[in-house]
């Protein structure tokens, strides 16, 4: 969605959405609000704070300025060298969920037609994929909100589930400010009590990991209390019995003992979410990033169809994306199963439109590929399944990757190594290339919101005379590895490259074919499917019918299973991860940002007082997380705020508090999500007690 200072969920360096050119759709979503992140976005734009020449890695391993014919030829070198050694799909592509869709597309058909290679995969997959699967499977459609924002404070209830909207994306905090204003109820799901938290009329702290088990409570005493609406069940879903199924065997005191939320407190949540009046739940990473993610984001969708709370005015469910073109990024082919459109890679009529559109056989399209944490797994490994080289374009997988370490170790380990990006990110000091592409106010180019509304944002200033597009790499890598039609194929003109990618969308789920740039500049945003230029765009999904073939809404039967990793005798403790208001994801940029580092200087582990206490621990002293994977270490802060069971640890740091060097890669059987969000650790004092 729009926040303030978006990117790709790693370096951040296509996300600011200030009021710059016509900020198309943008004040439209945030009403001209800009949070600390967006207000400092320009000192990136400074070259003493971003790259402006390439760099190369000379004979004596360091990265020494170099000009961009020499370093474009040492990249196509590099991915051409390794392919013809190995196999094309020993080279791999990697991703950002803050690209334009411009260069999402651009990305994907290069990865496919140039590179020949199915390892192409995107940080996104890190980002709503679990919340995707489930919308999928439920609805016959993956989009972020089926409704705009601005719908959401005129329902009667909100429930929140995993999301701190008020340090994450404040801009949009005032539209449940305003639900609560106008009498509207908010209930928030998280294991802390975060400033989101505070502001609601019912807060539940689950144990990290029992979102699914709550969902399913709430739905029990849905069914229990006669609050099915049984004629919304009967006319616009199916499955119903089996999801009633599990949700009987999950009575309220099996439920309290698995999540630790009190009996009545489910039943008031119940209460609200089921008066007479129109209700919504919104869920993001905290329930989607766990290795059941799908099917509990699918529990929630259970309730919302069980109480008749979908495909009606103000009603519904959505999810809270946290990347600046979160949605738009997997629409248009940089995931490793879809093409433009998102169409799947593995449905013969979608491959024939989009190989029509790219004038190319079907036959000529790789199948799907690996998913983003299975790709980077795979770097460096030397068996003929490995992958040898890597392009890496709008991400930091070495800070924001799970199992951080071992991530580092794999990028280290590759043959060959070339990144894209603005800064000096912690991935890009691993590269053998690295190109310094322009960034949110350089250059034009659109972005889909978590509503499907697509915006156009314009260029404001030049660049730096050294720095480039990606749109402009790809076509000298595409001409450098001789691609025959590159001329035509890699235009540096986003608009050329948003004029085919209406047509290779065209008759797809994510239906661009009616969009133009005049058209967002002229009506602020079009929201998509919008197949023609005369359709008014879909701003609300499902009011009629669901996207499934039959137009029914599909429940989902799941109950519920322990987390991947649950506490031990040795790794007592839970840890779950997220962001802070004045830092934005791996941090690459805001780090650069005087202001945000005054605010946010670094990383901290928020302990409850008992286990501060138990473990010996003052405020500020250093705490060493150690999870099976490795250790963490930053200051403790010492807070009531969280369940005496669970830590907390920000992500945006590198080095000794990287919290990612202590997540778990176990992986959504579905969306291929890793489990973020709960691991067990143990946490002790990293140095002893000084003595008097």
């Amino acid at each position: 969605m729009g926040l303030a200072r978006t990117g790709d969920g790693e370096d951040g360096r296509n996300g600011s959405t200030g009021s710059t050119g016509d900020g198309s759709g943008l004040r439209v979503v945030e009403r001209g609000a800009l949070c600390g992140k967006g207000a400092t976005a320009t000192a990136v734009l400074r070259p003493g704070a971003r790259l402006t020449r390439p760099l190369v890695r000379g004979a004596d391993g360091e990265l020494a300025p170099a000009g961009w014919d020499e370093a474009l030829e040492r990249v196509a070198r590099g991915l051409s060298g390794t392919r013809q050694r190995y196999g094309a799909d020993a080279v791999a592509v990697f991703g950002g969920g803050g690209l334009t869709n411009e260069k999402a597309y651009a990305l994907g058909k290069f990865a496919r037609l140039v590179l020949g290679t199915s390892q192409i995969d995107y940080n996104g997959r890190f980002c709503m994929s679990s919340a995707a699967a489930a919308g999928n499977r439920a609805f016959g459609l993956d989009r972020g909100l089926p409704f705009p924002l601005e719908d959401i404070p005129r329902t009667g209830c909100v429930i929140l589930v995993g999301a701190n909207p008020a340090e994450t994306m404040p801009p949009a905090l005032r539209y449940f400010t305003e639900l609560r204003a106008r009498g509207g109820t908010l209930i928030v799901i998280d294991p802390r009590r975060t400033r989101t938290a505070e502001q609601a009329d019912l807060h539940l702290a689950p144990r990290p990991g029992t979102d699914l088990a709550l969902a399913l409570g709430l739905l029990h005493l849905v069914v229990a209390g006669g609050r099915v609406d049984e004629a919304f069940v009967a006319e616009r879903t199916s499955g119903w019995e089996g999801a009633r199924a599990e949700a009987m065997a999950h009575w309220p005191e099996l439920v309290e003992r698995i999540t630790g939320v009190p009996v009545p407190r489910l039943r008031e949540a119940v209460e609200l979410f089921c008066a007479p009046r129109a209700a919504m739940v919104l869920t993001a990473r905290g329930p989607e990033q766990q290795a059941k993610g799908t099917d509990t984001v699918g529990a929630w969708i259970n309730l919302c169809l069980a109480t008749g709370r979908a495909g009606r005015p103000y009603s519904g469910y959505g999810c809270l994306t946290g990347q600046g073109n979160g949605q738009g990024g997997r629409e248009h082919g940089q995931k490793a199963d879809q093409l433009p459109g998102y169409r799947m890679l593995t449905d013969p009529a979608a491959r024939a439109h989009v190989a029509g559109v790219w004038g190319v056989d079907p036959a000529v399209l790789p199948g799907p590929g690996r998913s983003a944490y299975e790709l980077l797994d795979a770097l460096g490994d030397p068996s003929p399944a490995g992958i040898r080289a890597l392009l890496l374009m709008g991400s930091n997988p070495v800070v924001s990757a799970p199992r951080a370490a071992h991530i580092e170790e794999r990028m280290r380990s590759l043959d060959f190594l070339a990144v894209c990006d603005v800064v000096l990110s912690e991935s890009a000091r691993l590269a053998d290339v690295v190109l310094p592409v322009t960034q949110w106010a350089e250059e034009t180019g659109t972005m889909t919101n978590l509503e499907g509304r697509v915006q156009l944002r314009r260029r404001a200033v030049d660049p730096p005379p050294g720095c480039r597009s990606d749109l402009a790499v790809l076509r000298g890598l595409a001409r450098r590895l001789g691609w025959a039609g590159w001329e035509q194929g890699f235009p540096e003109e986003p608009a050329e490259v948003f004029a085919e990618l209406r047509r290779a969308s065209a008759g797809g789920v994510a239906d661009y074919a009616g969009i133009s740039y005049e058209r967002i500049a002229a009506e602020g945003g079009v929201f998509w499917p919008c197949p023609a230029e005369d359709h008014p765009g879909t701003p609300r999904l499902f009011l009629d019918r669901f996207a499934t073939p039959d137009g029914r809404a599909r429940f989902t039967a799941a109950g519920h299973r322990p987390a991947a990793e649950e506490p031990d005798a040795e790794y007592p403790v839970l840890l779950t991860t997220g962001r802070v208001l004045a830092q934005y994801q791996s941090g690459a940029q805001t780090r650069r940002v005087a202001e945000l580092n005054a605010a946010a200087p670094g990383p901290f582990v928020q302990v409850h007082p008992r286990l501060a206490e138990r473990i010996g621990a003052a405020e500020g002293d250093r705490l060493a997380v150690v999870s099976r994977r490795g250790r963490a270490v930053a200051p403790a802060r010492i807070s009531t705020a969280i369940r005496p069971d669970t830590v907390f640890m920000p992500f945006h740091w590198p080095g000794e508090g990287r919290a990612n060097t202590l997540t778990n890669p176990a992986l959504d059987p579905a969306s291929r999500m890793p489990e973020f969000k709960v691991c067990a650790v143990r946490v002790e004092r990293a140095e002893p007690v000084e003595q008097e």
